[in-house]
C-alpha cells in the first residue's frame, strides 16, 4: 500500500507476528491492506496477501480499489434492480462506481461508511446502520469483526433485521488475491452457474472448470466471472517463488452460511477474486424455479440474526 502519510481517510492498524492488516472503515468499510512483514538480513521485506488499496482509491474511498469489502445485504448482482420477497418490493438502482449497468451489485455496504465500535492492537468490530429505503425496504444493522492472529485472519459478520418484516439476506466478503505468474487455485465445489453477456446466471453446469478448480489449476488457464455451487468451505492458493517472495500460499476457510463461491478472474489481470458468499447471483429472482440448494440465501425474521465467519490462513516457511 502507499504510503499512509499521504492518505487523508482514516485507517485502523492491527498488527500480530509478522502479520499486519489494515482498515479503511469510510471505503465501505473495507480491508485495505493484509501484509507480512519480516526481517531478511539486513533487509526489511514486505509481502501483500492481499491487493493493496492504493493513495488514490483510499483518497477517494473506492472499493472497488480496496483488498477486500463486505457484501450486505446482498452478494452479486440483481437482475435490474427488481425483486419481490414477501410482498415487499426491491427497487434498487444501479449502484456500480465505474461502470454504466443496469443490474446493482453487491449490496448497500460497500458504499456506506462504517463506524469503529472498538480496535485494540489484534482486533476491531466494524459497524453499519442502514434505514429502509425505496432500493432496500428493510432497517438493519451489520458488524465486522476482525481478529488478526500471528498466523490467521479472522472475519466474522453479523447481520440484524431490525425492522418490523422478514427480510432476505446475502452475506459475503470480496477479496482480491494477487495474480502473479505461476498462481494456482484449488477449490472444491459441485457445480457452476453459467453466465450470460451481462455475467447472469443461466444454468448449471459440472465438469470444466469445476473439475479443473477441484484439481488445482493454474489461474492463467481461466477466465471467469462465475458462481460456484456446492462449495466444500475451503479455497487453497499458491504462488511460487518470485520478486515478492518465497514459495507462499494461503488457505481460505469459511463456515456455513458461506456455501458458495465466487472466482472472478478475467485473462491478464494483476489480482483475481475468491469471493465466500451466501447466496448466488439474482437468487430472489431464480429461487421460485431453482429452488434454495442451487440459490442460498437466508431469511431474517424481525430482531432476528445471521452471522458467518471466514479465515485467510497464510503459510510460508
Amino acid at each position: 500500500m502507499t504510503d499512509e502519510s499521504n492518505v487523508t481517510t482514516p485507517l485502523v492498524v492491527l498488527s500480530a507476528g509478522e502479520l499486519q492488516l489494515v482498515l479503511a472503515p469510510d471505503a465501505g468499510g473495507s480491508i485495505a491492506a493484509f501484509s507480512r512483514h519480516w526481517q531478511e538480513g539486513r533487509r526489511r521485506r514486505q509481502l501483500h496477501w492481499l491487493r493493496p488499496a492504493t493513495a488514490t482509491g483510499l483518497a477517494a474511498r473506492n472499493p472497488l480499489d480496496m483488498a477486500s469489502f463486505p457484501l450486505v445485504p446482498f452478494c452479486n448482482r440483481i437482475r435490474d434492480g427488481r425483486a419481490a420477497f414477501e410482498g415487499r418490493e426491491i427497487r434498487f438502482p444501479p449502484n456500480h462506481p465505474g461502470e454504466d449497468a443496469p443490474h446493482p451489485l453487491h449490496g448497500i455496504g460497500w458504499l456506506r461508511p462504517w463506524q469503529v465500535a472498538s480496535s485494540g492492537p489484534d482486533s476491531a468490530v466494524l459497524a453499519l446502520s442502514v434505514e429502509a429505503s425505496e432500493a432496500w425496504p428493510w432497517r438493519f444493522s451489520a458488524r465486522q469483526h476482525f481478529t488478526l492472529k500471528e498466523r490467521a485472519l479472522e472475519v466474522r459478520m453479523e447481520v440484524r433485521n431490525d425492522d418490523t418484516a422478514a427480510m432476505p439476506l446475502g452475506i459475503g466478503h470480496h477479496p482480491y488475491f494477487p495474480h502473479h505468474p505461476g498462481t494456482r487455485v484449488n477449490s472444491a465445489a459441485e457445480a457452476m452457474w453459467r453466465g450470460d453477456a451481462e455475467v447472469m446466471p443461466v444454468a448449471l453446469e459440472s465438469g470444466g472448470p469445476v473439475d479443473a478448480l477441484r484439481r488445482g489449476v493454474e489461474l492463467a488457464q481461466l477466465d471467469l466471472d462465475n458462481n460456484f455451487t456446492g462449495w466444500q468451505r475451503s479455497t487453497r492458493i499458491d504462488w511460487p517463488q518470485d520478486l515478492h517472495g518465497p514459495a507462499r500460499s494461503l488457505v481460505m476457510e469459511a463456515d456455513a452460511p458461506l456455501d458458495y463461491f465466487v472466482l472472478y478472474c478475467p485473462r491478464g489481470a494483476d489480482a483475481f477474486c475468491a469471493e465466500p458468499v451466501s447466496q448466488c447471483t439474482d437468487w430472489l429472482n431464480l429461487l421460485p424455479r431453482y429452488g434454495e440448494g442451487p440459490l442460498g440465501g437466508a431469511r431474517l425474521a424481525p430482531g432476528e440474526a445471521l452471522q458467518a465467519r471466514f479465515t485467510l490462513r497464510p503459510q510460508w516457511d
